[in-house]
């Protein structure tokens, strides 16, 4: 696996892979890598001639109260997994590689994409994710890329800004990888001490309850986000940012379930802000 820290570098490697008409899959992470990233690489290297992933801590998807500073780096550790999972090329930039000194540019998706759910209470956060994709976008000129369902409000934001740009990029999206207990992985779990891991899993375990509400029948929304935030509030740690069941597509909410909703929750566990979600479809549970 080659290492790359410059778009230089990294453009001269790309330009010679396009010589010779090699497809390109791009694979954006913050790193810490777990199971779940390495999913999304091993796919990405199964459906490409070469695959380029990107470990790149964005401060600017970072609020002023944040875990910027104390985000999880692992970039030796994180090197070896991703060059098991088949990655051809790791891009670790600088700060200052991606942000040049003066930068005054910025890409935001604006409307009820990032007005909702996270963008609610993490102002700035969307409008940080979309600029650094971006310019990831630009520099690698992928023909795919590859993210996790569990940022479900992000890839609808990626989504939207990649039609709207134009950006000729297939994003392809994987699903939700969990522990065998259920939790969603994260890099974020790692801050968890043990009764608060154990306390985590009543976000899944609440996403479940939601599924037999549904199996059951109900498709009234408030009556299942009650439901919900009731299952998640008998957790003594679990601290509720928001429940909301909301148009997989546009993110809007419904006054009932017609066809498939996405549930999506994030919650306080402790000091660690963690998130879920899960695609409730009628037909499915009919």
């Amino acid at each position: 696996m080659l290492r790359f820290a410059t778009v230089a570098e990294l453009r001269a490697f790309l330009k010679q892979a396009r010589s010779r008409r090699q497809s390109v899959g791009l694979v954006p992470t913050m790193g810490a890598l777990h199971e779940g990233h390495l999913s999304l690489m091993r796919t990405a290297a199964a459906e490409n001639d070469i695959v380029v992933a990107t470990i790149f801590v964005n401060p600017t998807q970072f609020g002023p109260n944040e875990d910027f500073a104390t985000y999880p780096r692992k970039l030796e550790e994180d090197a070896c997994l991703a060059a098991e999972a088949g990655v051809t090329a790791l891009f670790h930039p600088p700060v200052e590689e991606i942000y040049r000194p003066g930068n005054a540019t910025w890409v935001e998706v604006t409307g009820s994409l990032t007005e909702n759910l996270c963008g609610r209470t993490r102002p700035g956060h969307f409008r940080g994710v979309t600029t650094v994709v971006s310019r990831l976008f630009n520099i690698v000129q992928p023909d795919r890329a590859y993210f996790g369902q569990k940022d479900a409000q992000q890839v609808q934001v990626l989504k939207r800004m990649t039609q709207d740009l134009c950006f000729d990029i297939e994003l392809r999206v994987l699903p939700i990888v969990r522990e065998s207990d259920g939790l969603a992985m994260s890099s974020r779990n790692a801050y968890l001490s043990a009764a608060e891991r154990q306390a985590a899993l009543v976000l899944s375990r609440s996403l479940a309850e939601a599924r037999c509400l549904v199996a059951a029948g109900e498709r009234d929304t408030q009556a299942i986000v009650a439901a919900v935030t009731a299952f998640i509030q008998s957790e003594p740690l679990a601290v509720i940012d928001y429940v909301e069941l909301v148009h997989p597509d546009d993110l809007m909410p419904r006054e009932r379930l017609a066809d498939a909703g996405l549930l999506a929750l994030a919650v306080r566990i402790g000091k660690t802000r963690l998130i879920d979600n899960i695609l409730l479809e009628v037909a499915a549970c009919s």
